[in-house]
């Protein structure tokens, strides 16, 4: 029952994001989305990749897009919506891949074949992995990234200034 709601929230967060004009609501619905993904990921026994989903995707990715609404902020009036003459056939296409991708896994003989026991691989087993056995590449990371975000700020503080 709970997998059935965070799916449907995450279908709905997607389908949100998709279709609603306001860019801070589509931000919006996309977290909701990426959460319900997170959800689900944790549900179905993937904590590291829930997690990971979590942090990177609802946290980072999220703060990016609405850091990079603030900064380029536009004064033009929205554009009215259009619709592309093709959106007709470009349904029936994807119609089309995912009945044939849901035939293909459904007649696939990957699942006639038995479950292998899970590997004892846990969230704490990788914490402690990127403690000690990675934890110069994880820091040089966190570098790069932070310099990447100093890098951004510096630059939209400049074209800004230019503007004035």
């Amino acid at each position: 029952m709970s997998f059935a709601i965070i799916a449907v929230f995450t279908v709905a967060g997607a389908l949100a994001a998709m279709t609603l004009r306001n860019l801070v609501h589509c931000v919006l619905a996309l977290v909701v989305a990426f959460t319900g993904l997170a959800g689900l990921y944790l549900q179905l026994g993937a904590q590291f990749v829930g997690f990971a989903q979590i942090l990177v995707y609802v946290g980072a990715v999220a703060i990016l897009i609405v850091f990079a609404m603030l900064l380029t902020q536009s004064h033009e009036p929205l554009a009215h919506l259009t619709v592309a003459p093709g959106w007709v056939t470009s349904s029936l296409v994807a119609v089309a891949v995912f009945v044939i991708l849901a035939w293909s896994i459904r007649s696939s003989a990957v699942g006639a074949r038995s479950i292998q026991p899970r590997p004892e691989i846990t969230v704490r087993n990788i914490g402690d992995s990127l403690m000690s056995q990675f934890v110069v590449p994880l820091e040089v990371t966190g570098l790069l990234l932070t310099a990447a975000l100093v890098g951004a700020v510096t630059i939209a503080m400049r074209e800004q200034r230019m503007n004035r």
